[in-house]
């Protein structure tokens, strides 16, 4: 049996990493995993049992006892694949706004980070993933097979936000949209555990001007000289 393959896309909100990830994930029949919605999921449930938020302790206690569990690939297609906690489907609960004003800060956190950063690792060892997020190459794979550091200008990852909070029916000002998309890239970016920055090793993708299938040809051809094939 051959040893599973770690491919770690990272990238700053609304790069477009997760559209990249699940396209590639199918591509290469690996399982998609979107680090960001474990973090989401753990900021939607410590609002709905009413966790302070500003208590590390007692949210590094929630992330140490939820199991977080992802799709197979046949989900991979869906804008958000489902997540499960402890069972139970919450993907429709961790795109709302309260999830994300919070969701930077609770995942600031370094025993928060530490608790979910082992399951994401576990998951690895066991089989071929695409793992997507902002500290992937730097933290939580750093032996990954192929890394990636995708980014987009800022008014475009704006815009593109915009236009999935109006499509899921939130009405939102862009300039709105702008604010809070700097303020999580500051957030991100600034934070003392495993701030978003591009690993040495990791090919820097910039989507702003590329359709969806020039950049899963991009990926896909980088990821075929990494593995040694020939692609088709």
């Amino acid at each position: 049996m051959s040893d599973p393959v770690s491919i770690a896309i990272d990238g700053p909100v609304a790069s477009g990493k997760s559209t990249i990830g699940r396209d590639l994930a199918r591509t290469l029949a690996s399982l998609y995993l979107d680090t960001g919605v474990m973090y989401r999921g753990l900021t939607f449930l410590a609002l709905e049992r009413g966790v302070d938020l500003s208590d590390e302790l007692a949210l590094t206690a929630l992330a140490q006892t939820v199991n977080f569990s992802f799709p197979e690939l046949g989900h991979a297609d869906a804008v958000n694949p489902p997540l499960l906690a402890d069972g139970q489907d919450i993907t429709a609960r961790l795109r709302g706004p309260a999830v994300d004003r919070h969701v930077s800060a609770v995942s600031s956190y370094p025993g928060v980070r530490a608790a979910i950063t082992r399951q994401q690792q576990a998951i690895a060892r066991t089989r071929s993933v695409v793992m997507v997020g902002r500290d992937i190459g730097t933290v939580v794979l750093p032996g990954a097979t192929v890394k990636f550091f995708v980014t987009a200008g800022t008014e475009e990852r704006a815009r593109r936000r915009n236009s999935e909070r109006r499509a899921s029916g939130i009405d939102e000002r862009f300039e709105d949209t702008l604010a809070d998309l700097l303020r999580r890239d500051h957030l991100d970016s600034s934070r003392a555990v495993a701030p978003l920055r591009q690993a040495p090793d990791a090919v820097l993708v910039d989507t702003s001007s590329l359709t969806r299938e020039q950049v899963l040809e991009q990926v896909l051809a980088m990821v075929d000289e990494r593995l040694g094939r020939h692609a088709p």
